[in-house]
C-alpha cells in the first residue's frame, strides 16, 4: 500500500542525518496521499541505520494504523493536525536541530535579518507559546499541532509563505508540497537560525532587513511575477 509514498518518505527521513538535522532518532518526516486520506510516517524510535522503506507506517487522518509492523512516530498527532488545517501541505518534518531548537527554547521568533531568510520565509519565523499544564497532560502531541494551527490563524500568518514554526521549549516543525520540500525547508530553517544567532552575537544592535529587500527576495522567488530559477 502506498509503496511510492513510503519510498519517498523513507528517503526524506534519511536526509535528516545526512544534513545533520538529527541526533540518534530525534526527528521524523511524513507525507500524505490526499486522495486516499492516508499519511505515511517514520516509526517511533527506530534507528536510521537499520530503517527501511518497509518500516514506514501508514495511518488514516484519525491516527488509526492502516499498515505497518511498528508504532508510528510519537509526533504523529502533530503532523495530522497540520495536514488537516493546511490543505496544500504534502509533507511535514520535525527535528531537534540545534540552532533552531535554541531559538525555540529561548521562546523567540527568528527575525528576518537577511536575504537567505527572505528567500524562503516571509517575515519573522514564529515561535509559538509553551503548552499549558493541562495541554501537556492531555493529548500533548495533538495539542502541539492545534497550537501551531491556531497561532497561525491568530497572527494572520500564511502557512505557505511561512513553511515553518518553532514550538517554545521544544523545537521546529517545517512543511512543504511534499516530504522532500519539507526537509529542504528544515535545512534552510536551521541555517537561518544559525545565521541569525551569529549576526546578533556580532552586532547586538542589529535590526531586521528593510521590508523592501525582504519583499524583493521573497516575491522574486514566490510571487505571481517570480523570475528566480528556470521556467
Amino acid at each position: 500500500m502506498l509503496e511510492e509514498l513510503k519510498k519517498e518518505v523513507f528517503e526524506a527521513n534519511m536526509l535528516l542525518p545526512k544534513y545533520n538535522l538529527v541526533t540518534f532518532t530525534w526527528g521524523n518526516v511524513s507525507g500524505i496521499d490526499r486522495e486516499k486520506g492516508l499519511i505515511v510516517i517514520k516509526p517511533s524510535g527506530v534507528p536510521y541505520e537499520t530503517m527501511t522503506a518497509d518500516d514506514m507506517v501508514v495511518l488514516d487522518l484519525d491516527g488509526n494504523r492502516v499498515e505497518g509492523k511498528y508504532k508510528p512516530s510519537s509526533d504523529t498527532p502533530t503532523h495530522i493536525e497540520i495536514y488537516k488545517a493546511f490543505p496544500n501541505v504534502g509533507g511535514v518534518v520535525h527535528t531537534h536541530s540545534s540552532y533552531a531548537t535554541s531559538w525555540a527554547q529561548s521562546g523567540r521568533d527568528i527575525p528576518c535579518y537577511g536575504t537567505t531568510h527572505a528567500d524562503y520565509f516571509y517575515g519573522n519565523i514564529p515561535c509559538v507559546r509553551c503548552l499549558t499544564k493541562e495541554e501537556i497532560e492531555d493529548y500533548y502531541e495533538k495539542n502541539t499541532g492545534i497550537l501551531i494551527v491556531d497561532s497561525f490563524k491568530e497572527r494572520g500568518i500564511d502557512y505557505e509563505a511561512m513553511p515553518g514554526v518553532m514550538c517554545k521549549n521544544h523545537g521546529p516543525f517545517t512543511w512543504g508540497k511534499d516530504p522532500h520540500e519539507a526537509v529542504h525547508n528544515s535545512v534552510v530553517l536551521e541555517e537561518v537560525a544559525k545565521m541569525a544567532y551569529r549576526a546578533e552575537t556580532i552586532n547586538k544592535d542589529i535590526t531586521p532587513a528593510p521590508q523592501e529587500l525582504q519583499d524583493k527576495h521573497y516575491f522574486r522567488k514566490h510571487g505571481a511575477n517570480a523570475y528566480y530559477g528556470q521556467n
